[in-house]
Formats: structure tokens, C-alpha cells, sequence
């Protein structure tokens, strides 16, 4: 069983911000595979599973989201090598898609949650949404919605990412570092 775990905050003054672009990709995920809202409030969660893969939008506020992913993992079982964390990542340029297992949580309020609850061994589809002037001002910026100009292309890299996410089932992570790792959004342009 694959789980995949799309980081964001729950409500609508969040839907187009820097740090839901997990979400939006699990949104495509579930669209596109017609998985069923299975739902409870133990998961605290929006949970959809179709027969092999459950995809997970965690309802409790990016700090916590550990807690979530825990509930689900604990529950159906899903062994860590499984788990795939799909988050914005300030780190790499707007556009840029990155895969890893392991490694430090970069400040990621979310990724620092779930390291704490599961360990930090699990998968990462790392999406750059790029970074501020200034350090204080990281906050704001993942909380504010995608510039204009980004929005125009937003739809190309969640399909890529989707594509990305779905290789999971099936193939190895180096197999989908060479395939679908982009540098920037100029990159799905080639």
C-alpha cells in the first residue's frame, strides 16, 4: 500500500498559496484516479484510497501533520519505504521538482512533524515555489498565493508532478530522479 501525503493547510483562504502545492497535487491524484473519500476524524485528514494507494490532505495545520500521517500509517499498516510527502520547498527555484528519501526538514514546519512522528525515512517529492529577499519574510511568502505569472504555468508542473508521483507505484527513486526531476519550470518547456 502506497501512501501519499500532500502538505497544505485546510481552508479556502490557503487553496492558492505557496504552501498548499501539496494539496493541489493530491487533488489531480485522487481526480485522475477516481479514489474514494474514506474519510474519519480519527485521521484527521481528508483520506481517498483507491484498491493499492491511499492519498492523504492532512486537516490539521501544517505544524502538525505528523499527527495525520501517523494516525493513517498506524492504521492501514503502510510500511515507511511506502510513504510519499509531496511539499513546497523554498530551497529550489519556482518550478523545480526534486525527489529524495530522508534528510533534514529545512525549517518545513510540516516535514519537522512528521520526522518527529514517523521518523524522517520516508520519501519527498520536493516542488520549488522559490524564495524571498529576505529570511524574515519566509513566513508571509508561503502564505500568500502564487504570483500571476506563476499561476500561468502551475497546472504544467502539478501534471508533471502527478506523473512523477504515479511512477512511485512502479518504479524506483532513482529511476524517477532522472526522469522527472526539473531544475525550473523552463525545464517542461524543453
Amino acid at each position: 500500500m502506497t501512501l501519499f501525503v500532500g502538505l497544505g493547510n485546510p481552508g479556502s483562504q490557503y487553496e492558492n498559496t505557496r504552501h498548499n502545492i501539496g494539496f493541489k497535487i493530491i487533488d489531480k491524484l485522487v481526480g485522475d484516479a477516481g479514489a474514494r473519500d474514506i474519510s474519519k476524524t480519527s485521521f484527521q485528514g481528508k483520506l481517498y484510497r483507491t484498491a493499492d494507494t491511499l492519498f492523504l490532505k492532512p486537516t490539521t495545520f501544517m505544524n502538525l501533520s505528523g499527527i495525520s500521517v501517523q494516525a493513517v500509517k498506524q492504521f492501514f499498516k503502510v510500511e515507511l519505504e511506502t510513504i510519499v510527502v509531496i511539499h513546497d520547498d523554498i530551497d529550489l527555484p519556482f518550478g523545480a521538482l526534486r525527489f529524495k528519501k530522508g534528510g533534514g526538514h529545512g525549517g518545513h514546519n510540516g516535514l519537522k512533524s512528521i520526522d518527529a512522528h514517523i521518523s524522517p525515512e520516508y520519501l519527498r517529492v520536493r516542488v520549488g515555489v522559490g524564495k524571498p529577499e529576505h529570511r524574515s519574510q519566509v513566513a508571509d511568502y508561503v502564505l500568500h498565493d502564487f504570483a500571476q505569472t506563476e499561476m500561468i504555468q502551475l497546472d504544467a508542473l502539478i501534471l508533471h508532478a502527478t506523473k512523477a508521483c504515479n511512477a512511485f507505484l512502479h518504479q524506483e527513486l532513482k529511476e524517477i530522479q532522472t526522469h522527472y526531476t526539473l531544475k525550473s519550470i523552463e525545464d517542461l518547456s524543453l
